[in-house]
């Protein structure tokens, strides 16, 4: 039987007649595969990748296992063989895996050879085709999940093919079953799975879902499409294993998330030894199937060997597991494993890596710190052995993020980010430093995009947070109605979240600029909440706005009184208002008390706000040429929140709101913002970030 190929020359025939020749001779050997064929050729993978896809459409692994069905008709035909042992001399470890390849390439199942008159397989014309209406099905329901508010929204205009384009190359690994008699070696097979996810996620040309996302799946009873629905990808990959004695037994599949059907499968038997070689060899097959493009830079970190000990890998992963349940006993209990790995290889960079990030957490919320000294030294051992792993560039950054040195740990996250680009921690921590420690709309609303879809959350608490995170990043540069979709989404996950509602209650406000309404929807949680710290201290400012200094006095008192009875120092940037209400109330002394905290935080504020802050001072001292000169030094900021486009309501400008020289510089701002959403929009669209697929 002919090969199906674009090949036109003889040269080309050629090529393809000694690639089906050499199959054939190794057609028994299940283990012969992409690797093994290039070798034979002399030819690099990624080459024989190329060439193979050029002349057959088909990838490597499918060509392959094309050879194998072919030869497979062969045998049922011409001899008296079962189909049980076909399968095995075609190079099928599984009859039935053989049995449902034989199904969708010849349209029947191979116990009906010789019962049917043709026998020429499906065109892969016909299978192409099929795949073509199959796929943008299945993008044009998704778009339609999202709605249609985030595609008018974001006014991308596509020519109509563009509109059905495939979804991109992403993939979730599920979590391996253990079919070890023995329960302890689950450790293991979680292992292999986790090696498999990182690796998958060290390749920039495909999303990666996090461990943490696919874990919650490790004993559902949901379908594919139905798993597929929720985390938005084109593939899964299921996998399961055992040890036996010095022996790895590892079952792989990978399947098209869309219709549930099996795409490649293949049973691995290594040597306890070769576990390194396994999990690049189980990566990069994966890749192969899906045809992910992997660099040289990517591969080589990929082939990179965490240990030359199995003893001391041995441990890691054991650490390892305990690391990922990820309760305070469990992170405590990983320590000594850790230990016990870096004592049998005190070059383990992976394992000193994780030893920070378990210290991290352990002590990150503690006022009283405990593990300082640790932190320092694992962090710095990691990035002394392995600097350009990526974990290690993690633990160098924690341990600065520790020690309140913020600033210096974004080149090390940024330069983790393009060793991992799926990493869900490294985009965590970057979304946040770009929201709360050093402002910045863009690079704050391109992290929490990445991070979200990478990092679906596993309950419903926390994909409240993930959707509130991507609203308030949207509404902070501009794009207001699309983040109303996303808090809307939040707090259908989690009613009572009292921080997404302030996220509403600021994107109405961003919208409409209705003090009264933000107002009304303050005081009827409050009547749910009555000690809230920050709905009392939001009623306080709105009222303010709103020049009802009487009430905005009454509730910033009680969050006044609230806040010095837990010792707690918050809303530093409200001190003036608050200043500005107790003067206007008679409380003079305590007015300037607050005002004078309020200068002390407007002179040390390192952000791109020191302006806008100190433009607020000069206003509150009635020196009006000063507060335009600040407001004007602001408008040259790029990327800042669009709360500022509420400075002119704001009564301490009141007064010289409608100068020309104050309209001119507030509409210098104006503009300047507007100018930098568009620029965003722009940037976001190029990275394919907009419109929003989560």
């Amino acid at each position: 039987m002919e090969n199906q190929t674009s090949a036109g020359n003889p040269a080309e025939n050629d090529f393809l007649n000694q690639l089906t020749e050499i199959i054939g001779d190794n057609l028994s050997d299940e283990n012969f595969g992409v690797s093994e064929l290039a070798s034979e050729v002399n030819m690099s993978r990624s080459n024989l990748l190329r060439k193979i896809n050029k002349l057959t459409k088909l990838s490597a692994s499918q060509f392959i296992r094309q050879e194998r069905l072919k030869k497979g008709m062969e045998l049922l035909r011409q001899t008296s063989m079962n189909v049980s042992e076909v399968s095995y001399k075609v190079g099928f470890g599984s009859t039935s895996y053989f049995i449902k390849c034989f199904r969708e390439y010849y349209g029947y199942p191979p116990g009906e050879v010789g019962k049917r008159e043709h026998h020429e397989p499906v065109s892969s014309a016909v299978v192409e085709k099929r795949k073509s209406l199959l796929v943008p099905a299945l993008a044009v329901g998704t778009l339609l999940v999202i709605g249609a508010l985030a595609l008018w929204f974001f006014n991308q205009p596509q020519a109509p093919e563009a509109a059905l384009a495939p979804l991109d190359k992403s993939i979730a690994v599920l979590p391996f079953k253990n079919e070890s008699n023995d329960s302890t070696n689950v450790y293991l097979i979680n292992g292999l799975m986790e090696s498999t996810l990182t690796n998958l996620q060290k390749m920039r040309d495909v999303r990666v879902i996090s461990r943490t996302s696919s874990e919650k799946y490790r004993n559902t009873s949901k379908s594919i499409p139905e798993m597929a629905k929720e985390l938005n990808v084109s593939y899964f990959v299921e996998g399961s294993g055992q040890k036996i004695g010095d022996k790895i037994l590892l079952n792989i599949q990978l399947i098209e998330a869309a219709t549930d059907r099996h795409l490649w499968a293949k049973q691995y038997r290594r040597e306890a030894k070769d576990i390194f070689e396994l999990q690049e060899e189980v990566a990069k097959n994966i890749a192969e199937e899906i045809q992910v493009f992997i660099t040289p830079e990517e591969e080589e970190r990929i082939g990179k060997r965490p240990t030359e000990s199995l003893a001391a890998y041995d441990f890691y992963l054991k650490g390892t597991e305990l690391f990922y349940q990820s309760t305070g006993e469990s992170l405590r209990a990983s320590i000594p494993y850790y230990k016990n790995a870096i004592d049998i290889d005190d070059q383990f960079a992976l394992a000193y890596a994780d030893l920070t990030m378990v210290y991290f957490y352990l002590d990150i919320y503690r006022s009283d710190k405990q593990y300082k000294e640790e932190i320092s030294q694992a962090s710095e051992k990691a990035f002394a052995t392995d600097p350009t792993l990526a974990e290690s560039l993690v633990a160098k950054a924690l341990a600065y993020i520790y020690e309140g040195k913020n600033e210096q740990a974004v080149p090390y996250l940024e330069k983790a980010l393009e060793y991992n680009p799926n990493s869900g921690v490294v985009l965590h921590f970057l979304s946040e430093y770009y929201f709360s420690r050093q402002p910045d709309t863009g690079k704050y609303l391109e992290y929490a995009l990445m991070k979200a879809r990478v990092d679906i959350a596993a309950d419903s608490a926390t994909q409240s947070y993930n959707y509130l995170q991507i609203s308030n990043a949207l509404v902070q540069a501009g794009f207001v109605d699309e983040a109303l979709f996303y808090i809307d989404k939040s707090l259908a996950y989690e009613p009572g979240n009292t921080i997404a509602k302030m996220v509403k209650v600021f994107t109405q406000l961003a919208k409409t600029r209705s003090f009264v309404k933000a107002k009304d929807f303050l005081l009827k949680e409050l009547e749910n909440d009555p000690n809230n710290m920050m709905f009392l201290q939001e009623l306080g400012n709105t009222y303010f706005v709103l020049r009802d200094y009487e009430n905005s006095y009454r509730y910033y008192k009680k969050f006044v009184n609230l806040k010095d009875s837990l010792h707690l120092d918050l809303y530093a940037h409200a001190n003036l208002k608050i200043g500005a209400v107790y003067e206007k109330m008679g409380f003079n002394e305590e007015a300037r008390l607050f005002v004078s905290r309020y200068k002390q935080y407007a002179d040390n504020d390192p952000t791109i706000y020191m302006h806008v802050n100190q433009a607020a001072h000069f206003a509150y001292l009635k020196d009006w040429p000063k507060a335009i000169e600040e407001v004007t030094l602001f408008s040259k900021q790029d990327n800042f929140y669009i709360w500022v486009l509420l400075l002119d309501m704001d009564p301490m400008f009141e007064p010289i709101k409608d100068w020309p020289e104050f309209q001119k510089a507030f509409g210098e701002v104006t503009a300047k913002f507007w100018r930098d959403h568009e620029e965003i929009k722009a940037h976001l669209g190029e990275k394919g970030l907009l419109p929003i697929t989560l």
